[in-house]
């Protein structure tokens, strides 16, 4: 009989664990992205692979090993309180704008850009950093001063101008497709953080007049929209790229050339297994893997947002904001990626969340997820504590047994 009892209270103890755990869905997600990321940098990367270093899986495994680091830095990432981000949200921006500088007085270049740190054979992007930093600042900045952004210009002008500095340090390096990322969901937080309309009409207009004029006054930028424009008009040259990649997507058509028989590939397409890993998803899987994977993307976005929507619930301001922000910044940045590579939208050098070849973005996407379940672990705990379940549970069997 108390064997019984001891083991329902288990099971009852298990039952309200499981209630107040992570979102296994949101998990879930990740992991098959970063599975099917692994598995089209494979495919993608083998002809680069033995050109650069007569090694066919060079690439592999380094993706290998950015995965591995990504999730021991995501496991603990996730046990890190949300309050501790909201605490040295402050100092994350701080460090975010040293290392935007340094990157611009020690950075290594590379295609005319000069956006990474080297540390003997490991690089580091800056810029990913920032983009976490930034939206982390803003989510505790948004709780800071929710009063004076709604009801005076001050607040929102003092978050235009740290949005400022960093699009101005990552204008430098030049990095004009982070900008765009940053710009986007600064300007979305800053939106659901209640300015005004008036305002954010403003910033708008003031944005895309800025965006017109970057454009102008940079020769490449100027390249790039007109090939983006009309790419066949110099298919061998500032077009060869895209061309190149709307080729992947035609041979792709339905279903598929199949897994491993791209042609593009083979040192047609620059960038396969990176910026344009999509095009060579799109030649081999064809439509149906184009629409499954921006399938898992959109519900991994709508798993973010729907996070922030019940923490702003719950009160829990911080984590909201912080959740949404990672929402729209995913959203974007593959709205952009994709766009790139279908041509709808001018190259921008960003990659495919949790799938394209990358150590910083990937390192710096799967904190974010961890961080997006942390929140939502955070929000249960709330919801349903598990240490008083837990004490309740054992309390309950020791009255029994005691009887």
């Amino acid at each position: 009989m108390e064997f019984l009892t001891r083991t329902k209270a288990y099971l009852l103890g298990a039952e309200e664990q499981k209630a107040a755990a992570y979102d296994r869905q949101l998990l879930l997600l990740a992991m098959v992205l970063m599975i099917v990321g692994l598995v089209m940098v494979a495919s993608a990367s083998l002809p680069e692979g033995i050109a650069l270093g007569d090694d066919p899986f060079m690439f592999v495994k380094k993706h290998l090993i950015f995965l591995t680091v990504s999730l021991c830095a995501a496991i603990c990432v996730l046990n890190v309180p949300i309050a501790f981000f909201e605490r040295n949200s402050v100092r994350f921006l701080f460090v975010a704008i040293a290392l935007l500088i340094l990157v611009l007085v020690i950075g290594r270049t590379v295609n005319g850009s000069t956006r990474w740190l080297s540390f003997g054979p490991l690089n580091m992007q800056p810029a990913e950093f920032a983009k976490f930093a930034l939206f982390t600042y803003f989510s505790g900045y948004l709780v800071r001063q929710k009063s004076l952004l709604q009801e005076s210009y001050k607040g929102f002008v003092n978050g235009l101008l740290v949005i400022a500095v960093i699009s101005a340090l990552l204008l430098i390096q030049p990095d004009f497709g982070s900008v765009m990322v940053i710009l986007t969901t600064s300007v979305a937080l800053l939106f659901i953080g209640g300015a005004k309309l008036v305002h954010f009409m403003a910033l708008c207009v003031v944005a895309i007049l800025l965006g017109v004029l970057a454009v102008i006054l940079s020769p490449y930028r100027m390249r790039r929209v007109t090939s983006f424009l009309d790419p066949w008009n110099d298919p061998f040259g500032s077009g060869y790229q895209l061309t190149q990649s709307l080729m992947a997507f035609g041979r792709g058509s339905f279903s598929g050339e199949g897994l491993g028989n791209s042609i593009q590939k083979l040192e047609y397409l620059p960038e396969a297994h990176t910026d344009f890993v999509f095009a060579i998803l799109a030649e081999e899987l064809g439509f149906l893997g184009v629409f499954i994977v921006l399938m898992l993307q959109m519900l991994l976005v709508f798993k973010a947002l729907q996070i922030g929507r019940r923490s702003l619930e719950a009160e829990q301001s911080f984590a909201g904001f912080l959740a949404i922000s990672i929402g729209v910044w995913f959203c974007f940045q593959t709205l952009v990626n994709v766009g790139a590579a279908s041509g709808l939208l001018p190259t921008k050098g960003l990659t495919l969340p949790l799938v394209s070849y990358g150590g910083s973005s990937l390192l710096v996407m799967s904190c974010a997820v961890a961080v997006l379940l942390r929140i939502d672990y955070e929000y249960r705990a709330q919801k349903v504590p598990i240490s008083n379940s837990a004490m309740t549970s054992a309390a309950a069997t020791s009255a029994v047994a005691s009887e």
